[in-house]
């Protein structure tokens, strides 16, 4: 097939402006944040050891800048994963990423998660889809947002 020839996705471009509820409760611990500290090659000790968070002033070990995605992408599930949005995750490549932080994660943060599919964009049978992840703890303040585009490519591609 070529590229002129390829089948669109069956993603449904109505669900643009919808949003789905927050998500359930994540705790973040200081395992998860040390997790990601190694696999993404943060080397701080404030990413792992609760005394050198508390000097700078941290309430606990705080979590590097990327934390955030493990959070969304889990209530990014509830668009993604659904029958209703055409998404087949077999054809789905990740396309960006972006990150706003209106105050540092730290462990024993309590997060809550609302997803609003804020873009659908076909070109040339590939379907780009835009979904934002707003972050907020247990009082509803906010904490991050993130913006993610999800490339999910037609039949043929």
């Amino acid at each position: 097939m070529t590229a002129s020839s390829a089948r669109p996705t069956s993603v449904d471009t109505t669900l643009v402006g919808r949003s789905y509820a927050p998500t359930e409760i994540y705790e973040v611990s200081r395992v998860k944040i040390a997790e990601m500290a190694r696999a993404t090659g943060a080397t701080h000790q404030a990413h792992f050891d609760p005394d050198a968070a508390w000097a700078l002033g941290y309430a606990d070990v705080v979590a590097p800048p990327t934390f955030a995605v493990i959070v969304a992408q889990r209530a990014e599930q509830a668009y993604v994963g659904s029958e209703e949005s055409g998404i087949d995750f077999s054809r789905v490549v990740h396309a960006e990423e972006r990150f706003s932080h209106h105050r540092p994660i730290v462990a024993g943060d309590r997060l809550r998660t609302t997803v609003h599919v804020d873009k659908i964009v076909e070109r040339a049978g590939i379907t780009l889809v835009t979904t934002r992840a707003e972050v907020a703890d247990a009082d509803d303040t906010p904490v991050a947002t993130v913006v993610s585009t999800l490339a999910v490519r037609g039949e043929g591609r």
